[in-house]
């Protein structure tokens, strides 16, 4: 059994860097099913999502070579176009095959994904998109089937901004015949950092980052050399541990424009952030001011930042409002920090959060997100914090014990 220990930590400082995106790597790499040729993408983070993806391309028939954040691939002998179910089900990602593979071979099976339990994400969004670029979409016990002889563009309207379903339809679309308008698509940096992959290998996509994008078909995609964003959401994580705990860190690799909503939030209860080019400064006191925050999509405040706000504002004076609406059941982490003496009052998707004396307790990491707020708890407490389930931390963070240990973090791994 592997978990975090966790003990009270005075004092954060000196220099952390954050490592690429998990949440562009994964659509990048498997964008490059849809280039001819090789491709090598550098600032890949050595994480479980990332490693199960590069199982499931490699039983495609992809040859893939992963070594210091650096991936070679060549996915000119791919012969299969189902995915290893097993692998699929590890994570919610192992969707963007679909797209992928229907657009360079007009044909994709995958069992429907798993992944965070964080609420209902169907993937209706994706099927109705794969739908109208002329798709023959089945679904059948939990698997999706695709086949099309040629794929034509389409206007395809998104209810919902869904990052899922514009990368899926966007790798779809790319070679399809004609043009793609995508409408009321979803804006993350992610997005646009996959459109510009995708650009530089040959296609044609113009609007990535704004709600209407265009994409024109191309005949054939190229595999070319790329190095992805950095992981805002890794970075933001430290920036709120600094502002819990106390300290003065520069966290290195960051894109400012990324973090500017959870920036603009930790002014406000009184944080100092000194911006730079490619890094920010954070200094705290711990004498924490309360503020209120809404999540929504981009670029407004980041569900996935949403849980380790919420242990900050367990050190905030007054109480303070959380709403969260991108998912339902995102406050799976409440319990576990009401266990360490949280004041946190939850109705339906709001959440009111008091100032409390957190001390440490055995806690479980219930996703992710909720794994790094408990990382934080846990610095912030009194006496030591155990966190179980750690393998959701270990799908999105690359050694982040041994990052925060860099910076003064009283925190070890134990394998028993």
């Amino acid at each position: 059994m592997r978990k975090l220990v966790v003990k009270t930590t005075d004092y954060l400082e000196g220099n952390i860097s954050v490592s690429g995106a998990k949440n562009a790597a994964l659509p990048i790499i498997t964008a490059a099913l849809l280039g001819e040729g090789s491709s090598k993408l550098s600032g890949i983070p050595d994480l479980k999502d990332v490693n199960n993806l590069v199982s499931i391309l490699s039983n495609l028939g992809a040859e893939i070579n992963f070594t210091d954040s650096e991936l070679e691939l060549n996915t000119d002998e791919i012969n299969k176009y189902s995915t290893e179910s097993d692998l699929a089900r590890k994570m919610r990602a192992s969707y963007y095959t679909l797209g992928a593979l229907l657009g360079r071979y007009g044909q994709a099976c995958t069992v429907l994904p798993g992944g965070c339990e964080i609420g209902n994400r169907p993937i209706d969004l994706h099927l109705k998109g794969f739908s109208a670029l002329g798709a023959e979409v089945k679904l059948d016990h939990g698997v999706v089937k695709l086949e099309a002889d040629r794929l034509k563009g389409a206007n395809i309207y998104l209810d919902y901004p869904s990052v899922g379903a514009t990368i899926n339809i966007m790798l779809a679309a790319v070679m399809a015949d004609g043009e793609t308008v995508i409408e009321n698509a979803a804006r993350e940096p992610e997005i646009i950092d996959l459109a510009n992959y995708l650009n530089i290998m040959g296609a044609e996509i113009t609007g990535a980052g704004t709600d209407i994008i265009k994409i024109t078909g191309v005949n054939k995609l190229i595999g070319k050399d790329y190095t992805i964003i950095p992981d805002r959401i890794e970075a933001g994580t430290y920036m709120m541990a600094v502002a819990a705990v106390g300290g003065d860190v520069v966290i290195e690799n960051v894109l400012v424009e990324h973090v500017r909503p959870l920036i603009a939030k930790l002014k406000e209860m009184g944080v100092e952030i000194i911006e730079d080019i490619n890094q920010v400064r954070v200094k705290s006191n711990q004498g924490l001011k309360g503020t209120d925050i809404k999540t929504m999509p981009y670029p407004g405040f980041p569900t996935d930042m949403q849980a380790q706000f919420m242990t900050l504002l367990t050190q905030a004076s007054s109480e303070n409002l959380v709403i969260e609406t991108v998912f339902e059941r995102r406050f799976g982490h409440v319990d576990e920090l009401r266990r360490m003496g949280a004041k946190i009052k939850v109705d339906g998707r709001s959440a009111v959060v008091a100032q409390a004396n957190l001390e440490g307790a055995q806690v479980e990491a219930t996703d992710l997100r909720a794994g790094a707020a408990l990382i934080i708890a846990g610095l912030a407490a009194k006496g030591q914090t155990e966190i179980q389930n750690i393998y959701h931390i270990e799908r999105g963070y690359e050694d982040i014990t041994d990052k925060l240990k860099g910076i003064g973090a009283n925190i070890e791994l134990v394998v028993e």
